[in-house]
């Protein structure tokens, strides 16, 4: 039994080696195949692998959540560039400062900002539809892949491990069998020697023995067909099967590194293609910044706000030694205070007192019955200074000229039109076009007197004398000039006062008043002051601009004969209603309204009524009061309780 355990182990270890040279070259093929892989290199790491691979797509994950943290970051900061613009663009109201080259480089700043945050949102959506969602697609793949390799991995080593099982248990029998097979020998030969067993229960060991030594061979042969499976399954597992799988997962872990160096290659990239757009919004900053012209915006504000007035004059000098003494003393640069309003035939009423604060307003600002435009402004601008007011009018001539243009072209098209739809009646009926012509011809004839009408008002606005309509002006001519007709000597001449009549009234004078005869009789009255005691200082009527209009003083010839067959009546003061201080200083230009410097406090005697001018009344240490109406948003009112 010995030499056929001999025998058969050396026919078990020749098989093996021949086996092994074929398991041999297998594997030196797949290693020369497979270098430093993970395969050959790794082929004892499984877990380590799967753990590594593991955490190479969460990195991969980790890059995503990045840049969509990034993503949510740029659209916030784009969407607030948006708001920071939107809230800084200029309002309407502010249109007309565009002019400027500061406001125009701030304007064009805001723009280019704009620019910046669609830029911004550029990144922004290009990032969330290139870059996250390739990554998000890719860490989704390998995970895939990855567990179908971690599947085929298990099956291998499943696979493996029950081969290594098949071989153990076959070992197992054929140790068993072995053991029984030596027993069963021994036995027999016991047996043999035994010459007290009957040849029966000799033969009967015999047969036991053969029967346990066929059972130790076939176990034997079973250990070594299963030894040569597992080894040749083993070899396959270690040398080719699990190595493709680790070399699969090398491949993953090689696409994902790959694929984190695109991504971020490519999020550069889109960074870097948006990078010339912001440099030139970049330049157009500098640019806008670069346009700013000081002295342009110098020139453009005088160009405003340029009045076209004159400085004032020099005050003449007035020499009292050869003035009538009974003459009242005129100041050029403050009103005759008055305090005892003398009235012929009645008292100062309530609607005197309107027709007083109408005729300054009438004086200032021209007409009421001038139409407005829709910004608040007279049709004709004559609420302007000069200079502004033709600049106004001639904007406006322009914007109707173009209109008038486009009218004409319109009005050419339509008769165009007609004649060649009544030359071709198949094009159409000429009579679909004669209510549009119409229409258009009306339009264009409309335009044209708008267009005649503000031509009159610009050329009107052209012979008006600049020094005419200076403040300075409108003062020396209420005090030296034709209305008063009183000149240097104290004296009055008749015909300075029918010259002053012929004289066209300027923007300080009261002709466009409610009444226009009592104007002139008070104007009459002015010039004969010095023939009847009406303008004397007894009477308490003043002879400068600041007299009230409307309150007449009887008739010219009445002064002038020196009769007094009415009754004066005196007028009490007016209860103050508060106290006020000027914020500015005021030169009166207009019959009605008295001067005050900064500072000076008023009485405040009547409110304003809406027409934006206030009754007031100061105290004068020569003739007691002065009285008569300042703006309203020139000064600051304190009214009692």
């Amino acid at each position: 039994m010995s030499l056929r355990w001999q025998t058969d182990q050396a026919k078990a270890a020749q098989q093996q080696k021949l086996a092994e040279p074929e398991n041999a070259a297998a594997a030196a093929a797949a290693s020369s195949n497979n270098k430093m892989s993970w395969g050959t290199e790794l082929w004892d790491q499984y877990d380590n692998l799967s753990i590594h691979t593991n955490k190479g797509i969460e990195v991969l994950d980790k890059y995503a959540n990045f840049l969509r943290d990034r993503v949510v970051i740029e659209t916030e900061y784009a969407g607030k560039l948006r708001r920071l613009v939107k809230n800084y663009q200029p309002k309407k109201k502010e249109e007309e400062d565009n002019e400027f080259t500061s406001r125009q480089a701030f304007r064009n700043l805001l723009k280019e900002v704009g620019d910046l945050a669609g830029q911004r949102e550029v990144v922004s959506e290009t990032l969330q539809l290139q870059i996250i969602q390739g990554v998000t697609l890719l860490s989704k793949t390998l995970r895939e892949d990855r567990k179908k390799c971690l599947n085929d991995g298990t099956m291998l080593q499943q696979a493996l491990s029950a081969q290594l099982s098949s071989l153990e248990r076959a070992k197992r029998n054929y140790d068993k069998a072995y053991r029984d097979s030596e027993k069963a020998v021994e036995n027999y030969k016991k047996a043999d020697m035994d010459f007290n067993l009957s040849r029966a229960e000799v033969e009967r060991y015999k047969n036991i023995m053969t029967s346990k030594i066929q059972q130790s061979d076939d176990a034997k042969n079973e250990y070594a067909n299963q030894l040569q499976k597992t080894n040749n399954l083993q070899q396959q597992h270690y040398g080719i099967l699990l190595p493709a799988v680790f070399n699969r997962l090398q491949e993953l872990d090689e696409k994902r590194t790959r694929g984190i160096r695109e991504f971020i290659i490519g999020a550069a990239d889109v960074e870097s293609s948006v990078a010339p757009i912001i440099a030139r919004c970049m330049e157009g900053i500098v640019k806008a910044g670069e346009s700013i012209n000081e002295t342009e915006d110098s020139l453009k504000v005088i160009e405003r706000y340029q009045s076209g007035f004159t400085p004032p004059t020099d005050i003449p000098f007035e020499d009292l030694s050869k003035m009538d003494p009974s003459a009242v003393p005129q100041s050029n640069y403050s009103s005759v205070p008055y305090n005892h309003l003398t009235i012929k035939s009645g008292t100062l009423t309530a609607a005197k007192l309107k027709k007083a604060r109408g005729g300054i307003l009438n004086s200032i600002f021209g007409s009421n019955k001038n139409s407005l435009t829709a910004d608040g402004q007279k049709e004709d601008f004559s609420d302007l200074p000069p200079n502004q007011q033709r600049k106004k009018l001639q904007a406006k001539i322009a914007e109707l000229q173009h209109k008038v243009d486009q009218e004409t072209n319109t009005r050419d098209g339509l008769m165009k039109m007609k004649i060649v739809y009544e030359a071709n009646s198949s094009l159409g009926n000429p009579m679909t076009v004669e209510g549009q012509l119409n229409e258009s011809e009306h339009e264009l004839e409309k335009l044209k007197v708008n267009l005649k009408k503000y031509q009159g008002f610009l050329d009107k606005a052209n012979q008006l004398q600049v020094a005419n309509n200076s403040p300075q002006s409108n003062r020396n001519q209420l005090q030296n000039g034709h209305r008063t007709s009183r000149h240097s000597n104290g004296s009055a001449s008749a015909d300075d006062h029918h010259d002053g009549d012929d004289q066209p009234d300027d923007a300080g004078s009261l002709s466009r008043s409610d009444s226009e005869d009592n104007v002139a009789q008070i104007q009459n009255g002015h010039n004969n002051n010095n023939n009847g005691s009406s303008a004397s200082p007894e009477s308490g009527l003043g002879t400068s601009h600041t007299s009230l209009p409307g309150s007449g003083q009887g008739s010219a010839n009445e002064n002038a004969a020196g009769e007094e067959t009415t009754y004066e009546t005196e007028v009490e003061l007016l209860q103050p209603l508060g106290t006020c201080r000027a914020l500015y200083p005021f030169e009166a230009t207009s019959e009605g309204s008295i001067p005050m410097n900064e500072g000076e406090e008023l009485q405040v005697i009547e409110n304003d009524q809406g027409d934006g001018w206030t009754r007031v009344r100061r105290a004068n240490n020569s003739n007691g009061w002065d009285e008569g109406f300042v703006p309203t948003s020139y000064i600051e009112c304190t009214l009692f309780a």
